[in-house]
């Protein structure tokens, strides 16, 4: 039987960037993984993603840091926000998303 090498707390967080992309991509509907755009520069600014999407995006995320990373809700909240912040795709629908909330 062949032992599993845990993986270090940073290793973790790689992982999830990873992950949390992927699940990125996918739920915004393109065919395309980290591995296909890890060796690119503003590869973010080439897709879009509705902010409908993006909310189902973040709530995703923080389940997935809560388990994954055992941390708390608060601070998953936060590492979405960050993660958005930096990784985050174009809203393809930002105008009219502020023009239904005013």
């Amino acid at each position: 039987m062949e032992t599993r090498k845990r993986l270090t707390r940073e290793q973790k967080r790689e992982q999830a960037v990873i992950d949390l992309i992927n699940q990125m991509f996918i739920i915004a509907g393109h065919n395309v993984t980290y591995d296909d755009i890890k060796d690119k520069q503003n590869w973010f600014m080439d897709y879009t993603m509705t902010v409908e999407q993006a909310e189902e995006l973040k709530q995703w995320g923080i389940a997935y840091l809560r388990k994954n990373l055992k941390v708390n809700k608060g601070m998953a909240e936060r590492e979405m926000n960050w993660f958005t912040f930096q990784w985050g795709l174009k809203y393809s629908n930002w105008e009219e998303y502020n023009k239904h909330k005013v």
